[in-house]
């Protein structure tokens, strides 16, 4: 293990024992900047129409604003009679850096949330540590899958839509494309739900800094329109562009945790 690897498993068992950082609110970062959060408050395992899963690995802590928006979407979803959302990773109770390269998951404003809304009963606790959520999108990347879209992912991802200071959703292109096709009327709220990739068995969303957060670096808003335009076909014509040679690929450098993190992420309050 080389030192940087060897550092970034030392932060990571250091992260999981540590309890929230106390205090007042305080986000540092932003979605592509890394950060932390203090301040941070828990997302209970279950409470109306959610459950958390993968509680072995995954991190259920977020800004008060963002705990109460889950808690919100939950009670909702269960009023209008939606399978239990399943909830995965939101941040550590300090922020800071995630396994599997989740940096946007680092100051307790993004959530992902599962999309598979056929009918099923709650998990139960050995369940919820097993589950792993069901793609929407055919293996080729150019559709959906037939058998597990329904109106009930429209109304999912609109209600999440709805939810105060939004920033946007991240979907898998396809889940994007098959909206474009399906919603009539009101497609303002559209403009929220972006392509990105992987994100075929869930909704990734971003709620946007609490307006008193001076230092959180708050994303440019999602461009005007509903998004159905060349900017979605773009991703597609990816998927038919020539292979390229294989050349050896550059390690992935995640962002450098911002300097006034530090006291926060050691424990220091």
């Amino acid at each position: 293990m080389n030192l940087s690897a060897r550092a970034a498993a030392i932060l990571t068992i250091i992260l999981a024992a540590a309890g929230p950082a106390p205090g007042p609110l305080h986000i540092i970062g932003g979605p592509n900047t890394g950060g932390c959060i203090a301040g941070a408050v828990s997302l209970p395992p279950e409470g109306p129409g959610f459950q958390t899963i993968h509680l072995d690995r995954s991190a259920f802590w977020g800004a008060p604003e963002t705990i109460a928006n889950l808690e919100q979407f939950g009670r909702e979803a269960k009023d209008a009679g939606l399978p239990t959302l399943l909830v995965e990773d939101i941040s550590r109770a300090r922020g800071g850096p995630l396994p599997g390269g989740h940096v946007s998951h680092q100051i307790g404003l993004d959530a992902d949330v599962g999309l598979d809304m056929r009918p099923r009963a709650p998990l139960t606790g050995a369940q919820r540590n097993t589950t792993e959520l069901t793609s929407l999108v055919r293996p080729d990347g150019r559709g959906i899958e037939p058998g597990v879209w329904s109106p009930r992912v429209t109304a999912l991802l609109r209600m999440a839509a709805g939810l105060p200071d939004v920033d946007r959703i991240l979907v898998n292109p396809a889940i994007k494309q098959q909206l474009c096709r399906e919603v009539a009327g009101d497609r303002s709220w559209l403009r929220l739900i972006r392509p990105w990739y992987g994100h075929a068995a869930h909704m990734h969303i971003r709620f946007r800094c609490p307006a008193d957060q001076a230092d959180c670096v708050q994303a440019a808003p999602p461009p005007a329109g509903d998004g159905c335009d060349a900017t979605l076909q773009w991703w597609f014509d990816q998927l038919d562009a020539p292979a390229r040679p294989t050349t050896p690929a550059a390690p992935h450098k995640p962002p450098s945790t911002p300097a006034a993190c530090k006291a926060i992420l050691a424990g220091a309050g």
